[in-house]
């Protein structure tokens, strides 16, 4: 940090005049912004001496019937932005009325496209000082002159500050808008919020960002959509003994005196032209580890100064540079900019934001330390890294036009994140895990009626609370599967060269998908490579139709059909598709002793011979590695030779199918496409099996029979079986662990660790739950006794299900002073396990107060709780009682709607769907981002009694029948 060095007068008077001016509005603000939440007024007008229409006069702005510019949730095509010029002053200390606030001042220079006597910004909760009357100031460049202004107003549902002129700005001139304004740094983790954390015994304020995606316009008046990209100048001033950051490079602080407070002003180096979701700008006391001077990129990772000091920085240090290499080589274009700033936030809601040069993480995503995060916590920081880096040119150096298209960035990003990831740890087994992680989950989302396309109309994508309902598995995982499954048919390297070209052509622009498409047929026909049909024909199926099919295979003939597949086929899909729910499906596949094939099914069925199958003995399995996107269904004599060879010799079928066998067995019971007794019989091997990926989808799809089942008479039968099952995986660990004292070697098997004991601890096996509970005694003895990291999720779960109130608290003043976020994180989920009903209320009630749980925890917290079949009303009789307060506090998130969904994912029963409907009746219009996730849950449930309806009997005799049986 520089020195001592002073501004010229001539700044500091700038400095001093917009502090006056904003002091001036201070006052104002905590009225405004306490009225604008309570009562959602339409029109704010600018001023007496010159109004605005009156709320009365002013036209309609119901978003189904638009009369108005400013009516619309789109900005018109009349202006683009060019630059900004933005100053903003965050206070870290509350004032007299206990409110954080900043003041601020910018510009935007804007060329005028078309004649226009209108200018429509975004401005969202800022109070806007007015001059001269008016809330903004406008001034020609380069000679043009500027009109008068005529009125000034606010319009609240469209955030617009709309300034109406006495005459039209002439198209291909250049013009500066100035406005000044005061917020509130509040603690709603959007815009430009206030973050805080405990440390020394001294509470510590962060002023930090989030702007993805419509929350820009909570900083500054902005015109705040993607395509309309610019260049940013950001000056922060900032108390003494702090730092600031932003995209761009700081140059040297220098001091500031106003109202004879001594503070620092720093200015950064102009942006990249970007868009305004990627501004990013943060004030703490935070320190850094980074390169050493003299690197090509400059890479510094940010965080709290105990956790830089202990270390926790060091993995993403380590594991930045070569994942920024690997993208260099992927794209073969290089790093966009100079610098690579990340920062671990204590408050954060996302998993991290791309920001173009100042990436964002919760603690989670970007910190690690060996001696306490597990294995599973050190993947997610090299995925969450590689998810982010792959931004830098994918989102941030070509931009998506609009939201509706989002899938394209996020897709792209979390596909690419693996290959990232398993190029900075090759053992890992990353390219394969990415099935387990993203592709088998999303299914069964995307198995719905009330699923939606990955791609959308723009005009049904408008207002805010739209733009952050896409932010779901749809767009992230359903998006980089299909984008994985083209990599494949296409191959990798192809794929990498038409992401070149594409970059190339579009850099610091926007694109739609089919730019991407034209791209990679252009690779694809200078490669030579044959398709049935063009790219965009293939791809424009799988992304402009929601779902995916189920294909079946007849080994007798032959014969190859498809069908949409649907996790309850009773259900209506009211969503029309522009290909009658047909897709071009690439077909892998592989029969007893023969080389992995391919097949084009084009059309709603077809015929290849070399599918039939000869002696019984022959077997035949599809979609090899689970590269494509559906589900396999096979004639049941194909179904009883793959279940014989699983019993046999079922290291003969490909690991990930062994796990794809058993997850499309279980998801094609519950659409009564094959009977659950044959999806339970693929059960069956794992008392062999000692890989991951099986007994991990196997462990998912029996936690579904868990949910519909463990308040029945099926329970104890189902626990039997899974318990005779999983006593040789537990022993298997306790072989090659020497009794619990060693790790395993591989990754995967690490996380099969954890599978043997939770399983095994749950079910009672013998020596499982004296095993964890000794542990967790040991260390609540001894604070010192280290537990395995891996294990800690689950040895704390289990000793806290076996404990009472002792142990709760204990773990309660453990999380409470956890100086490591993924190990807060460990005992959070651990403190729902508890099967005392006060306990988990007592829980609940801290959710939802930001001094025991932080905002950004407050809805996992809530679905941990759910997920205990204990907790599960409980926290469902709270959501309903409190959501109000929810959906007022915490609806702005865009986790929001797994909020939902986690809490009715056991509804099984008339009664409960009456709720469900019932609270969706009380709460009309109010659910914002979760409105989609409600719909799904209604669905989810109505399919839940009728599966139930039509299974319980022959599942409860299928297990009775399974756990009386010898053990083989």
């Amino acid at each position: 940090m520089g020195k001592g060095l002073y501004i010229s007068k001539a700044v500091l008077i700038t400095c001093v005049v917009a502090a006056i001016g904003a002091a001036a509005t201070i006052i104002a603000l905590s009225v405004v912004y306490s009225q604008e939440k309570s009562n959602n007024v339409v029109v704010t007008p600018s001023s007496t001496a010159n109004p605005g229409p009156s709320p009365s006069t002013m036209p309609s702005t119901t978003p189904s019937t638009p009369k108005e510019p400013w009516d619309f949730y789109r900005l018109p095509d009349s202006l683009a932005p060019v630059s900004y010029n933005v100053t903003l002053w965050p206070r870290l200390k509350p004032n007299a009325d206990e409110l954080y606030i900043f003041t601020g001042h910018s510009s935007v220079i804007f060329r005028c496209v078309r004649e226009t006597d209108l200018i429509l910004i975004h401005s969202n909760k800022l109070n806007l000082t007015t001059f001269d009357g008016y809330h903004a100031r406008l001034m020609g460049l380069n000679g043009a002159t500027a009109p008068s202004l005529k009125r000034t107003w606010l319009v609240v549902p469209t955030q617009y500050l709309v300034v109406q002129l006495n005459s039209k700005l002439q198209a291909g001139s250049m013009y500066e808008l100035f406005t000044d304004f005061v917020g509130e740094l509040a603690d709603d983790l959007g815009g430009f919020y206030r973050s805080e954390y405990m440390e020394d015994g001294q509470k510590k304020v962060v002023a930090t960002t989030q702007m993805q995606p419509t929350d820009a316009r909570k900083a500054f008046p902005c015109f705040d959509e993607p395509a309309m990209k610019a260049v940013f100048h950001m000056i922060l001033i900032h108390p003494q003994d702090t730092v600031a950051l932003s995209n761009g490079m700081n140059y040297d602080p220098v001091n500031v005196t106003i109202d004879g407070e001594k503070l620092i002003q720093t200015r950064f180096e102009a942006s990249e032209i970007m868009s305004t979701y990627l501004l990013a700008f943060v004030v703490c006391d935070f320190t850094y580890i980074g390169t050493k001077p003299g690197a090509e990129v400059l890479i510094r990772i940010w965080a709290r100064r105990k956790a830089i000091e202990e270390g926790q920085g060091d993995y993403a240090l380590n594991k930045t540079g070569p994942i920024l290499e690997f993208f260099e080589k992927y794209y073969n274009s290089p790093y966009p900019l100079t610098k690579s700033d990340q920062i671990a936030l204590p408050d954060f809601s996302a998993g991290a934001m791309e920001n173009w040069g100042l990436i964002t993480y919760r603690e989670t995503a970007l910190l690690y330390n060996p001696a306490v995060s597990s294995n599973g916590d050190k993947e997610w920081v090299a995925t969450v890294i590689s998810h982010e880096l792959a931004h830098m040119w994918f989102g941030n150096l070509v931009t998506t036009r609009w939201w509706n298209d989002l899938w394209l960035n996020e897709g792209f990003a979390t596909y690419v994140s693996y290959l990232g990831a398993h190029y900075a740890e090759p053992t890992w087994n990353m390219k394969d895990l990415i099935v387990l992680n993203e592709i088998l989950g999303v299914m069964g989302v995307d198995a719905l009626a009330s699923s939606h396309p990955l791609s959308s109309k723009e005009e049904d994508v408008q207002r805010p609370a739209q733009i952050s309902e896409l932010f779901d598995s749809i767009t992230y995982s359903k998006g980089a599967a299909v984008l994985r499954m083209l990599s494949e048919f296409i191959t990798e390297e192809v794929f990498s060269s038409g992401l070149h070209t594409y970059l190339e052509e579009f850099k610091y622009n926007n694109t739609v998908y089919t730019d991407l498409w034209r791209h990679l047929q252009m690779a694809v026909d200078k490669d030579g490579i044959s398709l049935p049909t063009s790219l965009e024909d293939i791809m424009n199926r799988w992304i402009l139709q929601m779902g995916f099919p189920v294909v079946t295979i007849d080994t007798k003939t032959g014969k190859i059909t498809q069908e949409h597949f649907l996790l309850d086929p009773a259900s209506i899909v009211d969503t029309p598709s522009p290909f009658n729910y047909e897709w071009i499906v690439p077909i892998t596949w592989i029969k007893t002793g023969a080389p992995e094939k391919q097949y084009w099914l084009v059309e709603k069925e077809g015929t290849n011979n070399e599918m039939a199958l000869g002696p019984p003995t022959d077997w035949l399995v599809a979609n090899i590695n689970m590269r494509g996107f559906y589900r396999v269904n096979y004639d049941s004599d194909n179904w009883e030779r793959l279940l014989t060879k699983l019993s046999s010799r079922h290291e003969d079928i490909p690991v990930i199918n062994r796990a794809q066998v058993i997850d499309d067995a279980f998801n094609l019971a519950r659409a009564k496409r094959v009977d659950t007794t044959l999806a339970l019989r693929t059960t069956k091997f794992l008392n062999k099996e000692i890989e991951y990926m099986p007994w991990q989808t196997a462990s998912r799809n029996l936690d579904y029979f868990y949910l519909m089942f463990d308040r029945s008479e099926v329970y104890g039968p189902m626990q039997a079986y899974i318990k005779k099952q999983v006593q040789p995986l537990f022993n298997h660990f306790k072989n090659i662990t020497e009794n619990w004292t060693k790790i395993p070697d591989s990754h995967t098997d690490q996380y099969n660790q954890v599978n043997a004991i939770s399983m095994a601890c749950s079910t009672g096996v013998e020596g499982c739950k004296e095993l964890t509970t000794g542990w967790f005694k040991e260390w609540m003895n001894n604070s010192s006794k280290i537990i395995s990291p891996n294990l800690r999720s689950t040895v704390y779960c289990s000793a806290i299900a076996d404990g009472g109130v002792e142990e709760w608290n204990f773990a309660w003043s453990m999380y409470k002073n956890a100086a490591i976020a993924s190990e807060a994180d460990k005992l959070m989920y651990a403190l729902s396990c508890t099967k005392e009903p006060w306990l988990l209320n007592r829980y609940l009630e801290y959710s939802l107060n930001p001094a025991m749980i932080r905002k950004q925890d407050a809805s996992s917290t809530i679905v941990y709780i759910a997920g205990n079949p204990i907790g599960q009303p409980l926290a469902w009789d709270f959501i309903r009682s409190k959501w109000d307060h929810i959906f007022n506090d915490y609806g702005g998130g865009l986790s929001f709607g797994r909020l939902i969904s986690g809490v009715t994912k056991r509804f099984s029963t008339e009664y409960e769907y009456n709720q469900l409907l019932q609270f969706k009746e009380d709460h009309g219009g109010q659910f914002g981002s979760a409105t989609t996730a409600l719909e799904q849950s209604l669905e989810r449930t109505k399919a839940n009694m009728n599966w139930v309806d039509m299974n319980k009997k022959k599942v409860l005799d299928w297990f009775n029948n399974e756990a009386s049986s010898s053990s083989v």
